[in-house]
């Protein structure tokens, strides 16, 4: 029933929380391009990637009809120590910018791991233990997702394994802690455990590494140990499915109080919680029943979307996994140490790059200097730490309101604020003495990226 009283935090009932995720390929008419098996050049099966990644998993990776699919019992009774989480608006950054737009957000930190992550990872391990297996490893950059899949895999009793950015192994030694003290193996990538991470050592000495270096050994070292799988945080088709459960919830409760929006903005590194986020909402777009604008932000430092090309290409620099058609900056592209703002991958989710080659979604970049002082902005008015990453979507919303201000529009505006920032405070501190650096790639250093990607064209 529509309750005409809108309190300051929007909440579903726990009972409310959506049983089943939205795959959003159902309903688009162009579906993303196929993976690619990189031995072969063919589109990959079943079979091809069993040996990576969980069979379900799998299973819902290649998965282009089914529209909504069961979340497992055991899944959303975990998901009830977390879920559901509130959509707050944000009155006193509606004030603090002088604006008539209506801004909301939806807050994804209220769990132990601080961000968005926790909602994929409790699922992967869920199947991986489904399929009596003995481990798990992964890649993180931040560290939300090190930090969220050590949590599921303690739930699970499965060991853990993350190859962690080198640059964020360091930066960040508390969010490390957080993950080994739920047992997870934290190893500083590119490291010297796996063949791949001795080669890009070799290559490149001293680098402070990039996801698709982790990533690369994250793999290695699941397929040379049996009862092992590689999980993955982001940019996969199966991520983007569990995190729908944020479009699922927003929708859910803006829609019982008659609540619209005209602008929703997301961060976007490889992808998962922007296209969670506006999963139901451009599903209603693509089945011609409502036109929302959908807009991405990216770090200026890596710019995959707005700089990068439409292209197949590998998901990792050790060029040993399938190969995916996205906006990528090259699976060499490694960003600058200096960056840390997060949303460091090299390439955008498949379904998220069809959906902007379609003009279906926008996408704009920031300098970190811009993003930093945005989430110092919403912390001293909102009174919540956010992520550096998130700041990238309150940058953008912000910028949405104060054009709403020219213009004199009451545009409703929602954002996701995916986590918190308590475990970034090195990279606050560098703000805050005026000594964070605004890296921007030459077109050089992307062009020879770019040229060094695969000839694959289906």
């Amino acid at each position: 029933m529509k309750n005409p009283t809108i309190p300051n935090r929007l909440m579903l009932e726990e009972d409310m929380i959506p049983k089943q995720w939205y795959n959003i390929r159902a309903d688009m008419k162009k579906k993303p391009a196929p993976i690619v098996m990189p031995q072969t050049g063919k589109p990959a099966t079943q079979q091809d990637l069993e040996p990576v990644f969980c069979k379900e998993l799998v299973k819902q990776e290649l998965n282009n009809t089914d529209a909504f699919i069961d979340i497992p019992e055991e899944v959303y009774a975990y998901f009830k120590t977390f879920r559901p989480s509130p959509v707050v608006r944000a009155y006193r950054l509606e004030k603090a910018l002088g604006t008539p737009a209506k801004i909301y957000y939806k807050f994804e930190g209220n769990n132990t791991s601080g961000s968005h992550k926790l909602n994929s990872a409790i699922a992967q391990a869920y199947y991986a233990k489904a399929q009596g297996l003995k481990g798990l490893t992964t890649e993180t950059g931040a560290g939300q997702w090190g930090t969220a899949l050590a949590m599921a895999c303690a739930h699970f009793d499965l060991e853990c394994h993350v190859y962690m950015v080198k640059a964020s192994f360091e930066q960040k030694p508390y969010r490390r802690e957080v993950m080994r003290t739920y047992g997870a193996q934290v190893t500083p990538s590119p490291s010297m455990t796996t063949s791949i991470g001795k080669a890009i050592l070799e290559k490149h000495p001293g680098t402070g590494g990039s996801l698709g270096c982790a990533i690369s050994e994250a793999v290695e070292t699941a397929i040379s140990n049996e009862g092992y799988r590689y999980s993955l945080g982001s940019v996969l088709n199966q991520v983007v499915l569990h995190q729908s459960i944020i479009g699922l919830e927003s929708k859910a409760v803006m829609d019982a109080y008659d609540i619209v929006p005209d602008i929703i903005v997301g961060c976007a590194g490889g992808g998962s919680n922007l296209a969670g986020l506006i999963a139901p909402f451009v599903g209603e777009t693509l089945r011609g029943e409502r036109d929302y604008r959908l807009i991405a932000v990216e770090p200026a430092s890596c710019p995959s979307m707005t700089r990068g090309e439409y292209r197949y290409d590998y998901s990792d620099t050790g060029n040993i996994c399938p190969m995916v058609k996205m906006y990528t900056l090259g699976s060499h592209f490694i960003p600058s140490p200096d960056h840390a703002g997060g949303l460091r991958y090299h390439g955008m989710n498949p379904i998220l790059s069809e959906l902007y080659q379609d003009g279906i979604l926008e996408a704009r970049s920031y300098l970190q200097s811009e993003v930093f002082k945005a989430g110092q902005t919403f912390a001293r008015v909102e009174g919540l730490l956010p992520a550096p990453e998130s700041s990238h979507a309150i940058l953008g919303a912000m910028a949405e309101a104060l054009h709403c201000k020219e213009t004199g529009e009451a545009k409703t505006i929602l954002f996701g604020l995916t986590g918190t920032g308590y475990f970034d405070m090195k990279a606050y501190q560098k703000y805050n003495d005026g000594d964070i650096v605004d890296f921007v790639p030459s077109d050089e250093a992307i062009r020879q990226s770019l040229d060094r990607l695969p000839k694959i064209d289906l």
